[in-house]
């Protein structure tokens, strides 16, 4: 078969199957987090390559931060598909980060329109215009975006998006290579931790997804590979905050609006992009770097806080990334607010806004007060991921010549394949 499905689960550690046959251990990317994983993954680089340092990016030339940008022009670098594509092959994206404007034949993505009365109409963005047509009428149901985060994020996302993806691999014009996303297990290993309850019943339904796509693959021609991307692990320590750090020896500067504090991007010296557990720090020059560095080590949760030398030996120095990169301790995540007082949020806070928050938010896996708002409170998260010694698991009907260690590797070993299919 010279066919290859790829489905990156989201959340699916080692630990979680590695009594399970058939699945492989591999060191994830790092950062740990999705959109580093899909970037390096498509283009077998690491994140001083590519670009894609984190889910959420600072421009510096607008000193504004923006999480979850779609734009494939984010992604740089060479695409592992290039030759097997070159050579008349076609490729099709389905939920995958930074895939619009990507150069493939299919591309299937949420963008809803946020509607300047309030509220949103959902939609997705389709390549060719009529692919989503095709799909809700081949599964008789649209994509519910609500389902895929938010309170109300459940298995019923990945239920459609393995609907999706099935009714894809039957279709006439299907890609010679497609790339596809399970996302449910990771927001019950969030709220509720990878050793509860919860978070077995969603493995459960993990292995049975994972079994049809494989059995729907292999009878239209496909091999398969299933690979996680971060393994979660418990929350012992709990929420850092570094920006409430930074605010605390002035270099972190805010604005007073009707009694809500804002961040300034524009005065502060210092602050911090965070992002599960690394966060960015940006400054304003070698004083203010020196100064937050001193200030970000003695925060307890703190593992290290790396200059841009010590990045480039991670191999995440990139000119999106901060002047400073904080990794969390085992068992702690970095929380971005600045503020103390719950009067003084944002109002942004008490809402799922995942593009203009300036952090990752995972509180917003849960209801707060009053009704219809997002919690605040960062005790209720009892799973984390970012960093770089939680191993993943991964499984494949491809035959490698020597089993990669990494999923560096792994997406190597991938393009070597798609070459010889070209």
């Amino acid at each position: 078969m010279s066919k290859l499905l790829v489905v990156q689960i989201a959340a699916l550690g080692w630990d979680l199957v590695q009594n399970q046959p058939g699945f492989h251990r591999a060191d994830p990317f790092f950062p740990a987090v999705t959109c580093v994983a899909q970037a390096s993954f498509r283009t077998a680089a690491q994140p001083q390559t590519h670009g894609m340092v984190a889910n959420g990016l600072y421009f510096r030339d607008l000193r504004k931060v923006l999480f979850w940008e779609q734009s494939s022009a984010l992604v740089e670098g060479e695409r592992i598909w290039r030759k097997f594509r070159t050579n008349g092959k076609r490729v099709g994206m389905l939920f995958w980060q930074q895939s619009l404007g990507e150069e493939v034949d299919l591309v299937l993505s949420p963008a809803p329109i946020h509607k300047h009365s309030g509220g949103m109409i959902q939609d997705c963005y389709a390549k060719p215009h009529d692919l989503y047509a095709r799909i809700v009428k081949a599964v008789g149901r649209p994509f519910n975006l609500m389902h895929y985060w938010g309170p109300l994020a459940s298995r019923k996302s990945s239920d459609w998006i393995v609907d999706a993806t099935c009714s894809v691999l039957r279709m006439s014009d299907a890609p010679d290579l497609l790339f596809s996303y399970i996302p449910h297990l990771d927001y019950d290993l969030q709220r509720y931790g990878p050793d509860s309850a919860e978070a077995r019943r969603a493995l459960d339904a993990l292995l049975r997804y994972l079994d049809r796509l494989k059995t729907e693959a292999l009878q239209n021609g496909y091999e398969v590979l299933f690979y996680g991307d971060y393994g979660i692990e418990a929350v012992s320590h709990g929420a850092v905050f570094p920006n409430r750090r930074l605010r605390g020896v002035g270099l972190f500067h805010q604005r007073n609006v009707k009694q809500m504090s804002y961040a300034d991007f524009y005065g502060s010296d210092a602050f911090a992009v965070v992002d599960h557990q690394i966060a960015h720090v940006y400054t304003k020059n070698n004083t203010a770097t020196a100064d937050a560095k001193v200030a970000l080590r003695e925060l307890p949760g703190v593992e290290a806080v790396l200059d841009l030398e010590e990045q480039m030996m991670r191999g995440i120095a990139h000119a999106r990334s901060g002047d400073l990169l904080m990794i969390a301790a085992r068992g702690a995540w970095f929380a971005y607010p600045w503020w103390t007082d719950k009067s003084a949020a944002p109002d942004y806070a008490t809402h799922v806004d995942i593009h203009n928050k300036p952090g990752y938010d995972p509180c917003e896996l849960f209801f707060g007060w009053p009704p219809l708002s997002v919690s605040m409170d960062t005790d209720r998260i009892a799973g984390t991921h970012g960093r770089p010694d939680v191993p993943v698991a991964w499984t494949s009907t491809l035959d490698f010549a020597a089993a990669p260690n990494s999923l560096l590797d792994l997406a190597r070993l991938t393009r070597v394949w798609l070459d010889k299919q070209a």
